[in-house]
């Protein structure tokens, strides 16, 4: 399985399924749509009921879980976290993308989410994004699915 361009690294244990992929965004501030990508990963893994973590080891990307249905809300987010942090603030911590800390900070690099019947139980209108703060770049997203 892989995400536009990336690559994805499988690792099976009794009762867990860890799943490493490679995600290229392509703007420094990017809402990506990985919901789908994490749903096959749940089908691949034949787990009918269990929890599915999603995690990205970074400090200037994040996990969210938020409607999906209308894209005019991810310009309002950002622009909700522009306020919260703007770029051009002067921060203790000054290599040029601080605001992109304090904006992953507040969202957080992981989400748990449950499984029933092999699929994702997220609400109507919920998906899952990589949050990308400091892109472009190549992030790595990490999905680990366990069985009850």
């Amino acid at each position: 399985m892989a995400l536009e361009g990336g690559r994805a690294v499988y690792v099976q244990k009794a009762g867990s399924d860890l799943r490493t992929f490679q995600v290229e965004t392509q703007a420094r501030v990017e809402f990506r749509d990985i919901t789908g990508v994490i749903q096959k990963a749940v089908a691949e893994s034949g787990v009918q009921s269990g929890v599915c973590h999603v995690f990205t080891p970074h400090t200037s990307a994040a996990v969210l879980i938020q409607e999906n249905d209308d894209p005019a809300l991810q310009k309002d987010l950002d622009n909700f976290l522009r306020q919260l942090a703007p770029r051009d603030r002067d921060y203790c911590h000054n290599d040029g993308n601080c605001d992109a800390h304090l904006k992953a900070a507040v969202i957080g690099c992981s989400k748990t989410l449950l499984i029933e019947g092999g699929r994702l139980l997220l609400g109507r209108w919920q998906g899952v994004f990589l949050c990308e703060f400091d892109g472009p770049r190549r992030r790595e997203l990490r999905v680990k699915i366990v069985s009850d």
